[in-house]
């Protein structure tokens, strides 16, 4: 009997050398594993029918894995899919995914999915995964496979895409080295049930995807392009088990609670105008407030640290984009020309950098004025698809609170760890406080440079990053056409991750522009110019900040801090008395002097998110008090006027993120 020799490892780096069959397939190889897939040579994920060959180091990839449930969730895709086209018959297949916490798929109706037929589908799915079809893989060729997939139009698009660079999602179909079809079918007569053009691998029976849900359906442009035909997209979730998807949904619940373009209607913060259009944002007074809290901290802490505060108009002559790179490199993200003074171009600047190199070259620098921090609230404006838009964590118009630090090589590495320490301990001063890093390395094909200084770059942050006790991420291929990145990213109250700041090393824009200083030794130098913003931008940083915190703001960033609450209108005089007393100490304070019954004002504080509640009643106004009210619900009656005053002077100054609240009774 001829035999093969592998090696089978535990997922840990150990592995043990094993004899088998020839013939032998994945499944019998890890059976006692618990395994959904397998992943050969530490790379390369296969099915679990796949055959052993000599030779082959095998590892068991199970559905509590990063990948065994990215498996999992594009084999719900699929079973979405044949539900689908179960009953709707006429309907086109697109790509089907798996992505961040789920899954989509594409297809071509003639109506849109309506929530009565999401769950029809999640009905006709649970049945076929009750079924446990078999998940069975086939190679075919671009010929066969157009012949037997010829009713689905877009299947078609894909095989004559084949080997083609894809990053739309269409990966999942024709990312492999063969063109594969995979084949659902009866588990005990072998009849086909329904196929796919997939490369996979999938998980070995419809009966391996535990708990899913179908959660809503949306337009969605084919492949991304709004030039191509618009599709209806049936987005799911799918996880190991009905627990772990119940606490999904929760956690959707509570994220849905959170909704910053909701909350920020609620607590009239900001709007969208539809006259001005997608992606533009408008701050009202509470909102502007909230803007001008954190932009005069962050004025504060740069000052400290030594930037110098420059300003740049908003447009500007195409060959400034043209030097720099960004009309190679970035035209995509930009808005279209502005054709004036006899056909001179102007672009809405869609970034900052170059405005503060151009600063930089304005005269002749010396080693003596290095490291030089220019710092800038910078509004820019990039072309963002309609389809992405969302809220203020992605707009067409924002505000960067950018920094261009220029310094010697020498300066390098400390300014960069002196830049990490910074941006963490401000994003801290804002109530975030678990954080990661992620390296984004050269983007091929996509950049500006040489190799050499693309590693030299990549290695000086990624030593920076190693001596922060936080956990390191690579991302490859996702830094700027200019240079590598740091970026910061933070999980927020319910565990979300944001991008927030990012640091990036340029050695390339400071030679395109012809930077200079001179050295100690006289001699003229190039330096290095590294890329900071905090926020990322100030409107992303908002709609972060009011999900974070479902819009109850700590009480120094809250736009209405004190809201006095009069018994009667017998009280209205006293407590206004109170609030002035507070607005002379720079506290946000007003009196609810309304008809409204004291009951219906608490409310109304209440839904507003204010964080202090003063009330007065007749007592109160003879003993010169007030009560305190929290948002917890917890109170603190008969509060002397000075002490209240002192104490919430004394907690908005402070900075504190705690949440105010009444002492426990002892």
């Amino acid at each position: 009997m001829e035999t093969c020799h592998v090696a089978v490892g535990d997922g840990t780096g150990r592995y043990d050398d094993r004899e088998v069959a020839s013939g032998t397939t994945m499944g019998d190889l890890l059976a006692d594993s618990g395994a959904i897939a397998a992943r050969v040579g530490g790379a390369t994920l296969v099915d679990l029918t796949r055959e052993v060959l000599d030779g082959d180091r095998v590892e068991p990839v199970t559905l509590g894995s990063a990948d065994g449930l990215a498996i999992m969730r594009h084999s719900t895709a699929h079973v979405l899919a044949q539900a689908v086209q179960s009953l709707f018959p006429d309907a086109k297949l697109g790509i089907g995914p798996p992505i961040e916490n789920g899954f989509y798929y594409d297809f071509d109706v003639e109506t849109p999915f309506t929530p009565d037929d999401l769950k029809q589908l999640e009905k006709r799915m649970r049945d076929i995964v009750r079924q446990g079809q078999l998940f069975c893989r086939r190679v075919s060729d671009p010929a066969a496979a157009s012949e037997e997939l010829s009713s689905e139009p877009y299947k078609l698009e894909l095989i004559n895409d084949k080997g083609a660079a894809a990053a739309d999602g269409s990966n999942v179909e024709i990312g492999g080295e063969q063109l594969t079809i995979y084949d659902n079918t009866d588990a005990r007569s072998g009849e086909l049930c329904w196929k796919d053009l997939c490369r996979g691998p999938h998980v070995p029976t419809t009966r391996h995807i535990p708990a899913f849900k179908l959660l809503r359906s949306a337009g969605a442009y084919w492949r991304g392009s709004e030039r191509n035909p618009q599709l209806q997209r049936i987005y799911g979730t799918a996880w190991p088990d009905r627990e772990a998807l119940d606490g999904y949904l929760h956690r959707l619940e509570e994220a849905e609670r959170r909704d910053h373009r909701r909350l920020g209607i609620d607590l009239d913060l900001f709007s969208f105008p539809h006259e001005i259009g997608s992606g533009l944002a408008v701050f009202h007074p509470k909102g502007g407030i909230l803007r001008r809290e954190m932009e005069n901290y962050s004025r504060q802490r740069h000052e400290e640290a030594g930037y110098e505060f420059v300003y740049s108009p908003h447009i500007s002559k195409a060959e400034l984009f043209e030097t720099s790179g960004h009309l190679q490199w970035f035209a995509d993200g930009m808005f279209p020309p502005i054709e004036i003074d006899e056909g001179h171009r102007y672009y809405l600047k869609p970034m900052n950098c170059p405005f503060h190199i151009l600063i930089y070259r304005s005269r002749q620098r010396s080693y003596r004025e290095l490291p030089l921090r220019f710092f800038e609230f910078g509004s820019v404006y990039r072309y963002e698809k309609s389809g992405v838009v969302h809220g203020l964590t992605r707009v067409r118009g924002m505000t960067q609170d950018d920094s261009h630090i220029f310094c010697t090589r020498a300066q390098m590495g400390a300014e960069l760890a002196s830049l990490l320490d910074f941006v963490l301990g401000l994003l801290s001063d804002f109530g975030l406080s678990d954080f990661y890093l992620e390296l984004s390395t050269k983007p091929e094909g996509k950049a500006i440079g040489s190799d050499e200084a693309w590693e030299t770059a990549t290695q000086a942050l990624a030593d920076v990053a190693r001596t922060k006790d936080l956990e390191l991420v690579l991302d490859e291929g996702g830094g700027a056409f200019y240079g590598p990145k740091i970026s910061v990213q933070a999980r927020d109250a319910i565990g979300r991750t944001w991008q927030m700041s990012t640091i990036q090393l340029d050695f390339n824009e400071p030679v395109r522009f012809g930077l200079e200083y001179v050295s100690s030794d006289g001699t003229r130098e190039t330096p290095i110019m590294i890329h900071r913003a905090l926020f990322g931008s100030v409107e992303r940083f908002v709609g972060v900040l009011v999900e974070h915190y479902a819009g109850a703001f700590p009480a120094w960033l809250a736009p209405v801090q004190v809201v006095g609450i009069p018994v009667s209108s017998d009280q209205n005089e006293y407590l206004e008395d109170v609030a002035a007393r507070l607005r002379a100490g720079r506290v946000r304070a007003e009196v609810d002097a309304s008809d409204d019954r004291m009951q219906k004002k608490i409310r109304n504080a209440q839904r507003q998110k204010v964080p202090y509640m003063l009330i007065a009643g007749p007592e109160d106004q003879s003993r010169g008090t007030v009560s305190f009210r929290f948002r917890d619900g917890s109170q603190r009656n008969f509060v002397p006027v000075a002490e209240a005053v002192e104490e919430i002077d004394r907690h908005v100054k402070s900075r504190s993120n705690l949440e105010p609240s009444a002492p426990a009774p002892s």
